[in-house]
């Protein structure tokens, strides 16, 4: 992982609305390196959009966003940061390994090879099964593989636990620890009550930022 003197996300006085309606204004959070955000909020109250902002995919209202004292469109940031959605970004008509090597060569190498990824999520066995053949939980599972073969510092998560049993759920929060005791960091929105070690976690209260 970077040097975590370098390495830190700040979002200053971001604000953001959705069809003329201000969801969340004056947030400000910074994030380093063994430290994972949770995003709460009910319904509608901003938290995918401002995953989304947080990826790139749309731009706020107002507010800044760096990463390693660098505007995020001016740094390495989108290298470094791995995004997991509602959907699973694999690729339906190839097998479990031809979408983990797709997505290892957009990247670079992480701590996992594919073979050690399949098995720490359960999927060993599964390398030449069609992604359309796989259940719900099982496609969740290879989305968390891909996090695991490519070196992403930040994992910017939306409802990572959708479809998983429990099993399932204390896998991806091992995962999640592993990972900023490594180094990493992790951005996630969830209605299950994580399990991790406090001293790692902070939360933002979406509904509190909406005036």
């Amino acid at each position: 992982m970077e040097n975590s003197q370098q390495t830190a996300l700040v979002v200053k006085e971001l604000s953001c609305s959705r069809d003329e309606r201000l969801l969340f204004s004056g947030l400000n959070f910074t994030l380093m390196p063994g430290q994972v955000l949770l995003l709460e909020g009910s319904n509608g109250s901003g938290k995918t959009t401002l995953l989304r902002v947080l990826c790139g995919f749309r731009d706020a209202d107002a507010g800044d966003i760096s990463w390693c004292g660098d505007q995020i469109d001016e740094s390495s940031y989108y290298a470094d940061m791995a995004y997991v959605g509602h959907a699973d970004g694999t690729k339906k008509e190839l097998t479990v390994l031809e979408n983990l090597r797709f997505a290892l060569a957009l990247n670079m190498p992480g701590h996992y090879s594919i073979q050690q990824a399949l098995e720490k999520v359960q999927l060993a066995g599964y390398d030449d099964n069609s992604v359309q053949t796989l259940s719900a939980g099982q496609k969740r599972r290879l989305s968390l593989a891909r996090l695991l073969i490519t070196h992403n510092i930040l994992w910017i998560l939306d409802e990572p636990f959708t479809s998983l049993d429990r099993q399932g759920i204390e896998l991806i929060e091992t995962l999640m620890v592993a990972h900023v005791e490594q180094g990493g960091m992790v951005i996630l929105t969830s209605h299950h009550d994580l399990t991790i070690p406090h001293m790692s976690l902070q939360r933002i209260h979406l509904d509190s930022l909406d005036s």
